[in-house]
Protein backbone atom coordinates (compact mmCIF):
# COMPACT_ATOMS: atom_id res chain seq x y z
CA UNK A 1 0.00 0.00 0.00
CA UNK A 2 2.68 2.96 0.88
CA UNK A 3 4.87 1.57 -2.07
CA UNK A 4 1.72 1.99 -4.39
CA UNK A 5 1.28 6.12 -2.83
CA UNK A 6 4.73 6.77 -2.53
CA UNK A 7 4.97 5.88 -6.49
CA UNK A 8 1.75 7.56 -7.29
CA UNK A 9 3.02 10.76 -5.61
CA UNK A 10 6.81 10.41 -7.17
CA UNK A 11 4.97 10.22 -10.50
CA UNK A 12 3.09 12.90 -10.41
CA UNK A 13 6.11 15.03 -8.95
CA UNK A 14 8.22 13.42 -11.85
CA UNK A 15 5.46 14.54 -14.58
CA UNK A 16 4.91 17.85 -13.35
CA UNK A 17 8.72 18.66 -13.84
CA UNK A 18 8.59 17.28 -16.89
CA UNK A 19 5.81 19.35 -18.40
CA UNK A 20 7.51 22.49 -16.81
CA UNK A 21 10.30 21.83 -18.36
CA UNK A 22 9.18 20.43 -21.70
CA UNK A 23 6.89 24.13 -21.93
CA UNK A 24 10.04 26.29 -21.98
CA UNK A 25 11.76 23.79 -25.01
CA UNK A 26 10.98 25.56 -28.58
CA UNK A 27 8.98 21.60 -29.62
CA UNK A 28 7.12 22.66 -26.06
CA UNK A 29 6.07 26.13 -27.48
CA UNK A 30 5.29 24.79 -31.11
CA UNK A 31 3.28 21.73 -29.43
CA UNK A 32 1.34 24.50 -27.47
CA UNK A 33 0.98 26.73 -30.38
CA UNK A 34 -0.50 23.93 -32.48
CA UNK A 35 -3.32 22.45 -29.36
CA UNK A 36 -4.41 26.40 -29.09
CA UNK A 37 -4.94 26.55 -33.05
CA UNK A 38 -6.32 22.50 -32.85
CA UNK A 39 -8.84 24.07 -30.62
CA UNK A 40 -9.81 27.02 -31.93
CA UNK A 41 -10.71 25.57 -34.82
CA UNK A 42 -12.86 22.52 -33.12
CA UNK A 43 -14.44 25.88 -31.57
CA UNK A 44 -15.21 27.64 -34.58
CA UNK A 45 -15.85 24.54 -37.13
CA UNK A 46 -17.51 22.60 -34.80
CA UNK A 47 -18.89 24.77 -32.07
CA UNK A 48 -16.51 22.74 -29.48
CA UNK A 49 -15.61 24.84 -26.51
CA UNK A 50 -12.40 23.25 -24.93
CA UNK A 51 -11.30 26.20 -22.64
CA UNK A 52 -14.63 27.27 -21.00
CA UNK A 53 -16.10 24.55 -19.55
CA UNK A 54 -16.09 26.23 -16.41
CA UNK A 55 -17.96 29.08 -17.36
CA UNK A 56 -20.75 27.11 -18.92
CA UNK A 57 -20.82 25.42 -15.72
CA UNK A 58 -21.04 28.26 -13.16
CA UNK A 59 -23.51 30.01 -15.75
CA UNK A 60 -26.10 26.47 -15.38
CA UNK A 61 -25.47 26.12 -11.96
CA UNK A 62 -25.74 29.94 -10.64
CA UNK A 63 -27.76 31.94 -13.45
CA UNK A 64 -28.42 34.43 -11.31
CA UNK A 65 -25.32 35.10 -9.80
CA UNK A 66 -23.71 35.33 -13.58
CA UNK A 67 -26.14 37.39 -14.73
CA UNK A 68 -25.45 39.67 -11.26
CA UNK A 69 -21.65 39.56 -12.29
CA UNK A 70 -22.20 40.56 -16.13
CA UNK A 71 -24.00 43.24 -14.74
CA UNK A 72 -21.38 45.03 -12.50
CA UNK A 73 -18.88 44.29 -15.00
CA UNK A 74 -20.93 46.16 -17.53
CA UNK A 75 -21.13 48.94 -15.13
CA UNK A 76 -17.32 48.90 -14.47
CA UNK A 77 -16.83 49.59 -17.92
CA UNK A 78 -19.46 52.39 -17.89
CA UNK A 79 -17.63 53.76 -14.88
CA UNK A 80 -14.04 53.49 -16.56
CA UNK A 81 -15.37 55.39 -19.39
CA UNK A 82 -16.11 58.27 -17.83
Amino acid sequence: MWLWIVSSVASSLLGAASVSWFSKTKAGMWCETKWLDISWWANDKYGIDIFDKEEVSLHNKYPKLTARIIKLESRLTELEKK
